[in-house]
């Protein structure tokens, strides 16, 4: 595994523990009013997370992971990321990714872990800071 993709790991599971953190005090205060436990399980974090992750990125290109992980989020071409770039990024990565990865591993990385699949659909690069 390369360096910049043990730090996009590393930086994901960062950004997992802060958005559980935020989605167990969210379901607190929404427990009260939603009964569905299929909502607490599936919408809640999918929402804490995507929201958290937008905004942050849209604040300025980098989410707490990628802060602390010395890694920076932009575009190709070095222009701001929009909100368009940023949701195609988030959308993509979290479904069909995954088939990505699925039909061929060795492709997965491209540029020693700068760009995933997500990130050539979105015209995004991660680089280190």
């Amino acid at each position: 595994m390369k360096s910049i993709t043990k730090k996009r790991a590393k930086a994901y599971l960062i950004d997992l523990a802060v958005s559980s953190a935020v989605t167990a005090g969210v379901e607190y205060f929404l427990r009260k009013k939603v009964k569905n436990e299929a909502f607490h399980a599936l919408v809640t974090p999918t929402v804490i997370m995507w929201g958290l992750e937008y905004a942050l990125l849209r604040q300025n290109g980098q989410i707490i992971g990628y802060s602390k992980m010395g890694l920076k989020l932009e575009t190709e071409d070095h222009s701001k990321l929009t909100c368009n770039t940023i949701l195609k990024r988030m959308a993509y990565r979290d479904t069909l990714s995954s088939f990505d990865y699925l039909k061929n591993r060795k492709a997965f990385e491209e540029q020693d872990g700068a760009i995933f699949p997500h990130d050539r659909f979105s015209g995004t690069i991660v680089k280190e800071s």
